[in-house]
């Protein structure tokens, strides 16, 4: 009888409980033997105890001469004692066996010879000297407990005890199936609208961090036939099944029916974001996910279900993730009634975790990528408060975030090649920067919330760059402004500039489109002011509420069609093709707070701008930039 699907979507802590408890019921993996230097990290099927005893003779435990302890009874420095050699002394090493009827050994340093007698000094006592059998490990003494995840010294401790198999819980095998007409393999030849195929890859990976194995079916047509087919024949192979992509209610969506065809669906739809469309469903007894096709959704998706799922199944509990309070750089808002899951990159500043947001887009892979940690927002909230206190799950270790520098402020692709430089330098140290604008810099640096600012504000009054908003914004803060390097802004058009872009006031026309940059940004600063300087409504010129927020988004807008001009840096547009339009030369400049200088890693950071001659070839090898006045200090307060 065919099951009806009902797309009923449920709360987050709902669909855990009906998952929890259908985990619960799954049998552990099957059991196999294998060779004990090949079971790291596997988990113990069974409780392992000693064969034989560790060491499983009396061993000499110093270079030196075996002796009866009763031979050396009363010796001292007034009253030494003599022992024959091969008599009443042995000479041993160490880890040698201790030689029938003696029970104690000299170390060699504490005797001296005359002929055929050792002299010693200083009497011992019973088996002083001496690894007596068992002294590690006894025969029949319990060396892994069930259920135990092996470790190197776990293997040393098995064949220590005689071992050389053990028996362990088999890798759970889950069974991935990529979906999708649209879906090429990695190093296909594209066109427009293919999708390369990569999120089986990070869902095998993510698989083998939690101790199972993935076996890869090839990328599957949105056929029901072809796709029910793969998944009966997967299903023989493998303990849990994962369907990519298809899980939502589109007219190419197969999954939600499939499942019910075959099975029994147990949640569709979790109010959650990203991930809602999840499918969590179970057939002939073995767990199924349909994964949503953003690639986001799916690593969000995956980790909430699957990782207690394999790790279960291995007779596991996850680990802990590391929780740390941290505060938020800027307001988040976020929709009543579903859980969001929201990426932020943190830093440590002034004692405390910052946590600044890296984007919010399903599809957006780099947002994980680039995240230090997650922050939960519950269905219940609609977000958060600028500097209001957050509970960050961090994807990165503590030491790592302690060590990071957090730059916030303008974009700028100089930024990249510092990070790039700082960890092949100093490995230890990280520069992390969000794009918040020029404007967005200077309130985390009131705010105490990064290390570092970039900066590029025109002044209208007085021409000058940074130091009057310094003045005025940030004028009880003791800093030092630092120049990174002078750039050109202008308009960024299609190769050949199609559309004769030359002049503000080409922006007013109907067949141009505009991109424009966030606003707080230095770009937008100069941007308004040539509005300004011509008297131009910005509300006439279409896409000027469209916004970026780096200059490579502009360059990438433009190069796609989205837009036909944006304001950016030289440097953007050389990097993907396209042509430029000078409007201006700009000091690009970075905010140091006083407090920060005498840091380490700051330190580092500086010492790469003023000196790597490296780091100054590779900016002006990416064109646009002079660097006349790289690490000078332009300013001081």
């Amino acid at each position: 009888m065919k099951r009806r699907i009902y797309v009923k979507s449920q709360s987050l802590k709902e669909a855990l409980k009906v998952w929890s408890e259908y985990i619960a019921s799954l049998p552990y993996s099957d059991i196999e033997e294998i060779p004990v230097s090949e079971s790291l990290h596997r988990v113990t099927a069974e409780a392992v105890s000693a064969h034989i005893s560790s060491p499983f003779y009396h061993a000499s435990a110093m270079d030196g001469y075996a002796v009866r302890f009763e031979d050396t009874h009363g010796a001292s420095e007034t009253t030494p004692v003599k022992l024959k050699l091969g008599e009443q002394a042995v000479p041993v090493n160490t880890g040698n066996p201790l030689p029938e009827g003696f029970n104690a050994v000299v170390m060699v340093e504490d005797v001296h010879q005359e002929g055929d007698y050792i002299i010693i000094n200083e009497s011992l006592t019973p088996y002083q000297n001496v690894r007596t059998v068992g002294e590690d490990i006894v025969q029949t003494e319990l060396i892994l407990p069930e259920n135990h995840l092996i470790r190197p010294v776990d293997i040393a401790a098995l064949l220590a005890g005689g071992h050389t198999r053990v028996k362990v819980r088999r890798k759970p095998v889950v069974g991935v199936i990529p979906t999708g007409d649209e879906v090429v393999e990695p190093g296909s030849p594209l066109k427009p609208g293919n999708i390369i195929e990569f999120n089986s890859r990070m869902i095998s990976s993510m698989t083998a961090l939690w101790g199972g194995e993935c076996r890869r079916e090839s990328i599957t047509s949105d056929s029901k036939e072809i796709l029910k087919d793969k998944a009966i024949n997967l299903l023989n192979y493998c303990d849990f099944l994962v369907i990519i992509a298809g899980s939502s209610v589109g007219t190419k969506d197969h999954t939600p029916e499939l499942l019910g065809d075959l099975g029994e669906v147990l949640v569709h739809g979790v109010n959650i974001k990203p991930g809602k469309p999840v499918i969590l469903a179970s057939i002939n007894g073995k767990p199924v996910m349909g994964l949503p096709g953003y690639p986001v959704s799916a690593y969000i998706t995956y980790e909430l279900f699957a990782r207690p799922l394999i790790y279960h199944l291995q007779g596991l509990k996850p680990p802990s993730s590391k929780l740390i309070k941290a505060r938020l750089s800027r307001p988040v808002y976020s929709s009543l009634g579903q859980t969001e899951f929201l990426r932020v990159k943190v830093g440590k500043v002034a004692g405390e975790f910052v946590a600044s947001p890296v984007g919010r887009g399903a599809g957006a892979i780099m947002t994980v990528q680039r995240a230090d940690g997650i922050v939960e927002i519950p269905e219940g909230s609609e977000g958060f408060a600028q500097n209001e206190e957050v509970t960050v799950r961090l994807l990165r270790s503590e030491e790592e975030i302690e060590n990071t520098i957090v730059c916030i402020g303008s974009h700028d692709n100089c930024l990249d090649l510092m990070a790039n430089f700082l960890k092949k330098r100093h490995p230890l140290y990280s520069l992390s920067s969000a794009h918040l604008g020029s404007m967005g810099g200077i309130v985390a640096i009131r705010q105490s919330q990064a290390h570092i600012a970039g900066t590029h504000l025109l002044d209208e009054a007085t021409g000058e760059y940074n130091i009057p908003y310094i003045k005025r914004l940030l004028k009880d803060v003791p800093l030092v402004l630092i120049n990174l390097v002078y750039r050109m802004q202008g308009f960024i058009v299609k190769k050949g500039n199609p559309k004769n872009i030359q002049s503000v006031e080409d922006l007013l026309r109907d067949d141009i489109t505009f991109i424009n940059r966030q606003a707080g940004s230095g770009t937008r600063v100069l941007t308004d002011k040539l509005l300004r300087e011509r008297d131009i409504d910005p509300s006439r010129i279409k896409g000027y509420n469209r916004e970026e927020y780096t200059h490579m988004g502009i360059a990438s807008a433009v190069a796609t069609g989205v837009a036909d001009v944006g304001v950016g840096i030289l440097t953007a547009a050389q990097a993907l093709g396209l042509d430029f339009i000078p409007i201006a030369k700009e000091r690009y400049d970075l905010i140091i707070p006083k407090e920060h200088l005498e840091r380490p890693m700051i330190k580092a950071l500086l010492d790469i701008i003023r000196n790597d001659t490296d780091f100054h070839k590779a900016i002006l090898d990416s064109g646009g930039y002079d660097i006349s006045d790289i690490g000078k200090v332009i300013y001081e307060q």
